[in-house]
């Protein structure tokens, strides 16, 4: 039966200072009793015995427990994050002493490996919001639960805590997190169009997380753009495409006249005139478009290099009206330069900016009707008029204005002119002749300066074409 015994008497942690002096001195007191009992001592005895029990008792705990108390209170207040000093418990027992020592050894170890952690975590997160491509971490239901800055600039800042199926419902895509989180797969890899964000195309790389890897995140998505990839693809081959069919042309005319001029005609000396005339005509079309072709190519290449000419303006534009000269001279057009305010020097590149007018200017006499007169007209701006999606530099402007009086271009060709290749029907039909790269070129270079090209044409003012060029690359 003596198994089944259990002490009642124990001390309570939470107990006062003299409950437990009380509760310490209970065997003694109980031997007393039995002596008084059994007549081996008088009660007086054993009371004063008690008396002298307790008084011992409440000597040898009072320090310990001052200790203990002093040393319960330090731990609560480094607990709490409280700044405490070890000094300040002026403790007298050395196992106290040790036992002080010893928390404070690990609350210092434990401080520092916080530190280190912290350290770590935002560490982390800094290089997570450094990657360029959107990258997000759902839970096991599909939440959201954390997104790098790339993702919450594109998707928005409240993207934390959505479910990524409202996110992006696409099928394909929904179907695709679901086999993940079902561990019916460990990646997937799809592309998927987003209607909700400006029908953009997507390349999406889903990846299962280790079941022992630490936060609530079970599977990483990564994101790719891959809309402005694909537009260039098409834009390079519809390009190829079209440089193709422009060179075609003049080489099957040049091979059927050199054929002919080899048997039929080869002693007609009246059409063999006449074919080398037109072989002449197509073989110089051909080097212009090779030329353009070779120009549009270093200019895309050269987007990227420093603009570090100082540009004289009004020279630049009177070295292209004397080259020009001649060939308005022949369609009896005549040039006037008008500047409203003196031109400062522009930072730019000056052969490309040579090169822009002269395309400009060349177009204005190539398309403006016969007997009439070409203005351009010179002045700084404050400021370049900019147009959504197009980066412009800021501050003052030099404005370049050619006007000709040729026939108003309707609002569909206007916003197709700088298209590469593209002419108007109505100058086809006139067969006048052109690379469709002239104003192609002129985009590019004026993309390169940070500047601008727009175009007004009305019928009773007829087309004016101005270029905006910044005073400084800022």
């Amino acid at each position: 039966m003596w198994h089944h015994f259990k002490p009642t008497i124990r001390i309570d942690r939470n107990s006062s200072f003299s409950t437990r002096v009380i509760v310490t001195s209970v065997p003694t007191a109980v031997l007393l009793a039995y002596l008084v009992i059994n007549g081996q001592a008088e009660p007086w005895f054993a009371i004063v015995s008690y008396i002298i029990t307790l008084l011992l008792t409440g000597v040898f705990l009072f320090p310990i427990s001052s200790e203990l108390f002093s040393l319960r209170r330090y731990i609560y207040e480094l607990s709490n994050g409280q700044n405490v000093d070890l000094k300040n418990l002026n403790l007298s027992d050395q196992d106290t002493k040790k036992l002080a020592d010893a928390i404070n050894s690990f609350h210092r170890f434990w401080i520092s490996k916080t530190d280190t952690l912290e350290a770590r975590a935002m560490s982390d997160a800094a290089v997570f919001d450094t990657l360029p491509d959107p990258i997000i971490m759902i839970d096991s239901e599909g939440n959201i639960t954390g997104a790098n800055r790339s993702a919450r600039d594109s998707l928005g800042e409240d993207i934390i805590s959505k479910r990524i199926d409202a996110l992006f419902p696409t099928n394909i895509f929904v179907a695709s997190v679901e086999k993940i989180l079902k561990n019916n797969s460990d990646s997937e890899s799809l592309v998927f169009h987003t209607p909700d964000h400006n029908n953009q195309q997507l390349y999406a790389h889903i990846t299962r997380l280790n079941d022992n890897s630490k936060g609530r995140a079970a599977a990483v998505i990564s994101l790719y753009n891959i809309s402005k990839a694909i537009t260039l693809e098409k834009m390079q081959s519809d390009f190829v495409a079209n440089a193709s069919h422009e060179l075609r042309t003049p080489l099957s005319v040049i091979a059927g006249f050199i054929e002919t001029l080899q048997t039929s005609a080869h002693d007609d000396s009246e059409a063999r005139d006449m074919f080398l005339g037109i072989m002449k005509e197509q073989t110089e079309y051909m080097s212009s478009l090779i030329e353009d072709l070779l120009s549009l190519s270093r200019l895309e290449m050269a987007q990227n290099q420093e603009l570090k000419d100082k540009v004289d303006i009004n020279e630049v534009v009177d070295d292209v009206v004397k080259a020009l000269q001649f060939k308005a001279f022949n369609r009896s057009i005549s040039v006037k330069i008008s500047q409203i305010n003196r031109l400062p020097k522009i930072v730019g590149d000056n052969q490309q900016i040579h090169q822009i007018l002269q395309n400009i200017v060349d177009n204005a006499i190539k398309y403006a009707p016969e007997n009439s007169e070409i203005t351009i007209e010179l002045k700084t701006v404050p400021e370049i008029p900019s147009r959504p999606g197009q980066n412009v530099a800021e501050g003052r402007a030099v404005s370049i204005a050619v006007n000709n009086k040729g026939l108003k271009i309707k609002k569909e060709d206007l916003a197709r002119l700088t298209e590469k290749f593209y002419r108007m029907q109505i100058h086809k039909d006139m067969k006048i002749r052109g690379t469709g790269l002239g104003l192609t070129i002129a985009k590019q270079i004026v993309l390169h300066h940070r500047g601008n090209l727009t175009v007004t044409s009305t019928s009773y003012n007829g087309n004016t074409f101005t270029i905006y060029l910044p005073v400084k690359q800022k």
